[in-house]
Parts: C-alpha cells; structure tokens; sequence
C-alpha cells in the first residue's frame, strides 16, 4: 500500500472556532459597560482563536504511507516511525459522560523522547473521525492495532 491516508481536526469547525473567537472578541471590546463580561469575553476569545488556529495549523496530525506512520505535534514538527518503531497501537475505549468513548494509543520507539519511548493519544476530534475507522485502515496498511476496554 502505497497510497497515504491522512486524518486531522475537522477544518470547517476550526474555522468557526477562529471566526467566533473574533466575533466573541469584538463583542467583549464593544461592551465597555461591564469589564468583568468584558474580560471573560475577551479571555473566551482568545481560546477559541488559538484552539481553532491549532488545529488548523497542525496539519495532519496523523498520516500513514507505505510502512511508516507520520505524526504532527505543534513543537515537534511532524516525527516519522516505521511499522517497526510502533511497539504498540490499540484502540481503548474509556468512559467518559456514561458512554464509552474510543481513542488510539501509539507506544513508539523515540530517540528524543523520555528513556527512547513516546506515548501519543488521538481522540475523535483530533483525528477528525472516528477512531475505530482510523484503526481499521492502519490495520489494513499492516499495523497491527489491538483492542482494550
């Protein structure tokens, strides 16, 4: 499998994030009868701009092509690890607001990282869709993917 698959935050809600952090920001600028709503307003703002902004700028946040995956962070840049450097990817589901939710968990093999190991963990809105999808196109590219509850 040549092919590369790409899986990133949905790029239309990190647009409306941005967008409604500049609305929510004027909005606060405007409303100089209350400076407690002024400063609440202005602090939502300024998250909805740099969640929006990062996901839009870390791009892909997970990629596969051929027999390495490709992982993007915003301080480490994009890192690539061959199949071999995955000492192991599952699929965990955890319960979050009575429902169980997936996530997928890479143990990876890392030089930089902290005693040569790296642990990544990619929800729903990191990957832009669903986990359980992105774990069976890593198993049919070749990547073993275990389950766990």
């Amino acid at each position: 499998m040549n092919a590369r698959l790409e899986w990133a935050s949905p790029t239309p809600m990190g647009i409306l994030m941005v967008l409604g952090g500049l609305f929510l920001g004027g909005a606060g600028l405007l409303s100089s009868t209350d400076p407690a709503g002024m400063f609440l307003m202005l602090i939502a703002a300024v998250l909805l701009l740099v969640i929006g902004g990062l996901s839009l700028w870390v791009r892909p946040k997970l990629a596969v092509e051929g027999r390495r995956i490709h992982i993007r962070t915003l301080f480490r840049g994009t890192c690539s690890y061959s199949f071999d450097d995955v000492r192991r990817a599952q699929l965990i589901t955890y319960p979050r607001f009575g429902r169980r939710v997936p996530h997928l968990e890479f143990d990876l093999d890392d030089e930089r990282g902290h005693d040569g190991e790296r642990l990544v963990i990619y929800g729903r809105w990191d990957l832009g869709t669903s986990p359980l999808d992105v774990a069976d196109a890593l198993r049919a590219a070749g990547l073993t993917v275990e389950e766990r509850s």
